[in-house]
C-alpha cells in the first residue's frame, strides 16, 4: 500500500523482515517439537536458537531466490547461514512450504485484526461521545433525500455507533476463523511430521491447530475474513456519505474540521471541501477490492495449488493497512466534527410544518375520516407548501373540510417537535447497553 494511506504500525507486520521472523519461529519451535519427541537430536534443535536475535538479511534471501526460484528454500538456505549447516540439517523436517506460509500468513492476519479491532473501539469511543452530546439535537430525517420526520444528531450518531459495534463483532469472530495453523506436511497426512508439532507451534505462536488443512489450511477461513473487512469498509463509506451530504452548502448541518491554514481548492479561495469523506469512500472501495478474489481462493485443486497465492500476497497487507487508515481517518473526522444544530432546525422549517404531515393524516383517520380521503386531504395542503411557499398549519386551518373533522387545537398540538423525540432515550438504552 502507498505511504499516504499507511500507519506504521500495520506496515511493520508486512514487512519482509517481520515475516522471515515468523517463518524462523515457525520453523525453530518446530525443531524444538521434534527434539521433544525424540525425532531429531536435541543439541540440533537448540542450535537452532543461535539466530533468535538475527535481522535476517532480506537482500541475502533475495539473491539466494534468484537461483532457487522458492521463496522458502532461499529463507532455509540463509537460516543454515547463520546456524552452520551441519545444525540445521534437521530444519524443516517432514514440514512443507505451505506449513511456513499459510500459518505464518495466520499469524499477520491475526496480528493485524487486534490492531483494526482496536481501531474499531476507538471510533465507538467516538460516535458514543457525539451521540450523547447531540442527543436532543433535533434534525430532520430524510428518505430518498427528501425530508421525511424529525429525528435527532444524536440518533444518527447512535445509528452508526450500532453499526459499528455489530462490525466490532464481526471482526473478533474473524479474529477467531482465521487464528489456526498447520504443519501437517505434504498433502496434510501427518505422515512424515507428528501432529504433536503442530500442536506446539500453534501453542507458542497464539494459534488453534488447524483440524484438517490438506497441504493449505482451507480458505474458506480466509474469504470470511476478508468479507468481514468489506463489511466495515461499506460502513465507513456509509458515515462518510452521511458526513459529505452534511456539509453541502445548501445543507450544512455539519462538516469536516478545517484547520487553520488549510486550503480547499487551488481555484476558489472560499471552498471548504468534504475531502476527507471522500477520501474515505475511495478507500472503502478498495478494502472491498479484495472480497471477491479472497471467494475465489477458496476453490483449489484437490490437496492444494498456488492460485491463491499471489492474490494473497497483494490483499493481505493492502485491505488490512487501508482499512487500518481508514478507521483511524473516520475516528478523527468523527471526533472533530462540526455540528451547526440552527442550520438544521432551517433546513427543517424551509417547507414551514410539512414534515409533520402524517400526524395530520393519522389524526383525520381516528377522527373517523377513511385513510384515503385523510390523505387526499392532507397532501392537497401539503402540495401548496411545495408549489406556493405556503405554512402547512395554516393551509390546515383554513381547509373546511380538515376543520369538519379536527378542531384548531387538536391541528396546533400536531406541531409539537417532542412528540417525536419522546423515545430517544428508550433508543440510546437500547444502542449504549452501559
Amino acid at each position: 500500500m502507498i505511504p499516504r494511506y499507511s500507519r506504521p504500525e500495520m506496515v511493520a507486520i508486512w514487512s519482509p523482515e517481520t515475516k522471515f521472523k515468523i517463518w524462523y519461529e515457525i520453523e525453530a519451535h518446530a525443531c524444538d517439537a521434534m527434539a521433544n519427541i525424540g525425532v531429531i537430536p536435541r543439541e540440533n534443535a537448540e542450535a537452532v536458537w543461535k539466530a533468535k536475535d538475527v535481522e535476517f538479511d532480506v537482500a541475502r534471501i533475495d539473491e539466494i531466490e534468484a537461483v532457487t526460484k522458492h521463496d522458502v528454500i532461499a529463507f532455509l538456505t540463509h537460516l543454515a547461514e547463520h546456524v552452520g549447516s551441519d545444525e540445521a540439517r534437521f530444519v524443516h523436517q517432514g514440514m512443507t512450504s505451505s506449513d511456513v506460509l499459510d500459518t505464518c500468513f495466520n499469524v499477520q492476519l491475526v496480528r493485524a485484526s487486534d490492531i483494526l479491532i482496536a481501531d474499531v473501539e476507538a471510533l465507538l469511543a467516538a460516535l458514543k461521545r457525539r451521540a450523547l452530546e447531540h442527543k436532543d439535537t433535533v434534525r430532520v430525517g430524510r428518505s430518498h433525500g427528501i425530508h421525511a420526520e424529525p429525528t435527532t444528531m444524536g440518533l444518527t450518531f447512535a445509528r452508526f455507533y450500532a453499526e459499528m459495534d455489530r462490525n466490532l463483532t464481526r471482526l473478533k469472530t474473524a479474529r477467531e476463523e482465521i487464528g489456526t495453523g498447520a504443519i501437517s506436511g505434504a498433502v496434510g497426512t501427518f505422515a512424515n511430521v507428528d501432529p504433536a508439532v503442530e500442536e506446539h507451534v500453534c501453542e507458542q505462536l497464539g494459534l488453534k491447530p488447524e483440524p484438517i488443512s490438506t497441504q493449505v489450511i482451507p480458505r474458506d477461513r480466509h474469504a470470511a475474513f476478508f468479507a468481514a473487512l468489506g463489511l466495515v469498509a461499506s460502513s465507513i463509506e456509509n458515515i462518510a456519505t452521511e458526513v459529505r451530504h452534511m456539509q453541502r452548502t445548501e445543507v450544512l448541518e455539519g462538516a469536516e474540521f478545517f484547520s487553520a491554514g488549510q486550503k480547499g481548492s487551488s481555484a476558489m479561495p472560499h471552498k471548504k471541501n468534504p475531502i476527507l469523506t471522500e477520501n474515505l469512500t475511495g478507500l472503502a472501495r478498495t478494502v472491498r477490492m479484495a472480497v471477491i478474489p479472497a471467494m475465489e481462493n477458496v476453490t483449489l485443486w484437490h490437496e492444494r495449488d498456488i492460485s491463491h497465492s499471489s492474490v494473497e500476497r497483494a490483499i493481505g497487507p493492502d485491505a488490512t493497512i487501508t482499512l487500518d487508515f481508514a478507521l483511524n481517518r473516520l475516528t478523527g473526522v468523527i471526533d472533530k466534527m462540526l455540528i451547526y444544530p440552527d442550520n438544521m432546525l432551517a433546513n427543517m422549517n424551509k417547507f414551514s410544518g410539512l414534515v409533520m404531515s402524517q400526524r395530520v393524516l393519522l389524526a383525520l383517520t381516528q377522527a373517523g375520516v377513511s385513510r384515503e380521503d385523510s390523505y387526499k386531504l392532507v397532501q392537497r395542503n401539503a402540495m401548496k407548501v411545495w408549489e406556493n411557499g405556503a405554512d402547512f398549519k395554516t393551509e390546515l386551518l383554513g381547509d373546511e373540510e380538515v376543520l369538519a373533522a379536527l378542531t384548531p387545537e387538536q391541528i396546533e398540538e400536531k406541531f409539537d417537535l417532542g412528540y417525536h423525540t419522546k423515545h430517544v432515550d428508550t433508543i440510546f438504552k437500547r444502542v449504549f447497553k452501559d
